[in-house]
């Protein structure tokens, strides 16, 4: 449920109720007994409030200010003054909320560093110009000593500032049925309470016997901030400061701490919001980023694996339709003796066929769900053979010559299918460079070499008459969504060295004035043809 689906008879007098609250646990260290304080984290309140019901939000947030200094200060300017100050709050503040919310709407404000930075430039401004117009008003009613103007406003617009800059993130986060189901999710767990003990352990530490301003340690207060912020991200970045300032408020106010550096405290609270922050997206953004990759790395191997799929279950069932015709033939003579025998063949072949189309898919399907290999022993000239052979046409009609060198008898343990997808996605990206040459120079090359040491292994070369891979092209070429092609999603040879990784071997190109990749595989050892290995990848 979110705040805004509930009644407003309902939300409005918590949302003062909670504004009082604050308001009275962070009236710390005031000046000349208004609302002047190191911290003020009530407005992040209204302004979460003001995103989720716009102007509607005026009227309760102009109760809670005037009845904030009645109950909490005792009204130190007066009944009439106290109204038309409120009043200036309530529209300064809002004026904040109204920018926030046609620059937001409801959306995440913490979804990325530039709304980020956004949310902060906004916050700054609005506190400013707030102050400015709210100082002034209490010093023409002189309830500022002459002279302390800029103090005090330096005082309450940093305090302001970093009130909303700690405090408004986990509000936000609380005011949704989806931001608090993410909240609990990311931090409902032992590492939390872990940085969570360190968070307290450190405010001991530093401000433990805080009744001077010597506190020196400050910095360890980063400890846990990082913490949180590179596990977690801004979800938990926003539990941890919050925390930290409570702890701070508390700990100042317990103490009756007075000859305390103010603006010091003021910049350290800012400074920690800023960086955990910073950090925290910058992970979140990472993660997204890994996750996006992700997916697009499975459907990449979800469009390759296809077209090995489209291959494997050409033959299966072409023989299944071939054997069947036979059989509609034989059923139809029908006159027993040596043909009942032939149908009795033919229906077996059928059904071996059917159970090697069947292995072919449960194959497919346990690679996308595990990345479960089937190891055999591969006869490398017929996987060589295999592949060209399902390119005769492109290569036909592109007027391109395929020179594959002689194989000597060598096998490799590897997953046929994958292996096949590897060297079949070489040829193509081959196909594709050498178009770009006139006709009679178009030309692809397969050898392959055996390379001892290790046990030995089999390297093949796919050779092309394209342009071939510059330097600064091979330093990149098997990052994610780089391509040398204009339709190409660039995935293609991360998927294909991921596949020649699991296998123990590898993929790479060589700089030259002409296409040179190479992938290497171990060797099958003697002994191991005819065996099947599973292998989780």
């Amino acid at each position: 449920m979110t705040a805004a689906s509930l009644p407003r008879y309902l939300v409005f007098p918590i949302f003062i109720g909670l504004y009082l609250l604050f308001d009275w646990a962070t009236y710390i260290d005031p000046l000349y007994g208004l609302n002047i304080t190191p911290w003020n984290p009530d407005p992040a309140l209204g302004l979460v409030c003001w995103l989720v019901y716009g102007w509607r939000a005026a009227l309760p947030w102009w109760i809670a200010l005037v009845l904030s200094e009645i109950v909490v200060r005792g009204m130190p300017a007066g009944l009439e003054l106290t109204l038309l100050l409120s009043l200036w709050l309530t529209f300064g503040y809002g004026m904040i909320g109204v920018v926030l919310k046609r620059s937001f709407g409801t959306s995440g404000v913490f979804d990325s560093r530039n709304r980020l930075f956004r949310w902060v430039l906004i916050l700054v401004v609005g506190a400013l110009l707030n102050d400015v117009v709210y100082m002034s008003l209490l010093s023409l009613a002189g309830l500022i000593p002459p002279g302390e103007w800029v103090a005090v406003v330096l005082r309450f617009g940093i305090g302001d500032m970093v009130g909303m800059l700690v405090s408004m993130p986990l509000v936000w986060m609380l005011s949704s049925a989806q931001g608090r189901q993410r909240l609990r999710a990311t931090v409902w767990n032992v590492e939390t309470l872990g940085y969570l003990t360190l968070a307290i352990c450190v405010l001991i530490l530093v401000f433990g016997s805080i009744v001077t301003s010597e506190f020196k340690h400050f910095y360890f207060l980063f400890l846990p901030v990082l913490w949180a912020a590179s596990r977690q991200g801004v979800y938990g970045t926003a539990l941890m400061v919050f925390v930290l300032q409570l702890g701070i408020g508390a700990l100042v106010k317990w103490n009756n701490s007075v000859n305390i550096a103010v603006p010091e405290l003021q910049m350290l609270d800012a400074m920690l919001a800023l960086v955990g922050f910073s950090i925290g997206i910058v992970v979140d953004e990472v993660r997204q980023v890994s996750n996006d990759l992700k997916q697009s790395l499975r459907l990449a191997a979800a469009g390759e694996m296809a077209a090995a799929l489209a291959h494997e279950l050409n033959q299966p069932l072409t023989a299944l339709g071939a054997y069947g015709k036979a059989c509609e033939f034989l059923v139809e003579r029908g006159d027993g003796g040596p043909d009942s025998e032939l149908l009795k063949t033919t229906i077996q072949r059928m059904i071996a066929e059917s159970g090697r189309a069947a292995e072919v898919v449960r194959r497919l399907r346990d690679f996308f769900r595990t990345g479960a290999m089937k190891l055999e022993a591969v006869d490398a000239a017929r996987l060589v053979s295999n592949v060209s052979q399902q390119f005769f046409v492109p290569l036909r009609e592109h007027g391109v010559v395929l020179d594959v060198a002689d194989m000597p008898e060598l096998a490799v343990l590897a997953d046929r299918l994958q292996i096949e997808l590897v060297l079949r996605n070489l040829l193509a990206n081959a196909l594709d460079a050498v178009q770009e040459r006139p006709a009679g120079a178009r030309r692809i090359t397969v050898s392959q070499q055996r390379l001892d040491g290790k046990g030995g292994c089999l390297q093949l070369t796919v050779e092309d008459s394209g342009k071939g891979v510059s330097e600064e092209l091979a330093a990149r070429l098997f990052e994610p969504f780089v391509s040398s092609k204009a339709s190409g999603m660039g995935l293609g040879l991360v998927l294909s060295r991921a596949i020649m990784e699991a296998h123990g071997g590898s993929l790479w190109a060589e700089v030259g004035d002409h296409g040179i990749f190479k992938m290497a595989l171990p060797l099958a050892r003697r002994g191991v043809e005819g065996q099947e290995n599973y292998v989780a990848a």
